[in-house]
């Protein structure tokens, strides 16, 4: 059974060039969500969404084999970020950010199977986070740069994609800061994590 590697077909949406900034258009994808606030290093809800996301994913990843005979590998983890102070992700006041954490599924996991998934899931993790859910994400035209470093040294690309090339380019923000999480923080160094920063646009 061929293994799909989403990474390596949607290539222009998961592996960006780390040294410019580069517009692309994304489709309407389905991911399995969770809604949450708070430090995501230190919030117990941000640590259970992504155990109930990865344990939920990994059921779907079975059963898509069983079911239809399609296998593929199970997407990174993605999160939107924002708060009532956009200030707050320069500042790095972690306490004041709201996100939803999630992983794309493919287009041919259904309703049905994702409710199986998480009964599953519920068997290893007990009651599912009230916002859980598989939804569809319409994201559309975006500026992305991948970054290569530690989480928190972020901030200066981040500030140099709004203050400069949005508004050099004749565009303006259109949704929630994306981040799409390449690298196993347990396993790499924070000096080689990857990370694709995608923020949504529309021209002016």
């Amino acid at each position: 059974m061929e293994k799909t590697d989403f990474k390596k077909t949607l290539k222009h949406l998961y592996r960006p060039s780390a040294k410019d900034f580069a517009l692309v258009d994304v489709p309407t994808m389905q991911f399995v969500m969770v809604d949450g606030s708070g430090n995501p290093n230190t919030a117990p809800a941000y640590m259970e969404a992504i155990q109930w996301l990865y344990g939920v994913s990994y059921a779907l990843k079975f059963a898509s084999k069983t079911q239809c005979a399609r296998d593929y590998v199970v997407p990174p983890l993605e999160a939107l970020w924002w708060a009532e102070d956009m200030g707050a992700f320069t500042t790095g006041d972690k306490d004041q950010w709201s996100w939803t954490a999630m992983i794309m599924q493919p287009d041919w996991i259904t309703d049905a199977m994702f409710a199986s998934a998480v009964g599953k899931a519920r068997g290893k993790l007990g009651e599912p986070p009230e916002s859980l859910r598989l939804d569809t994400y319409d994201e559309g035209l975006c500026v992305q740069i991948l970054h290569i470093g530690a989480y928190d040294d972020e901030a200066p690309t981040i500030a140099r994609l709004h203050q400069e090339f949005i508004p050099q380019n004749g565009l303006t923000e259109n949704g929630h800061h994306h981040e799409i999480y390449l690298s196993d923080p347990r396993r790499t160094a924070p000096e080689k994590l990857k990370t694709v920063l995608r923020q949504p646009v529309k021209r002016v």
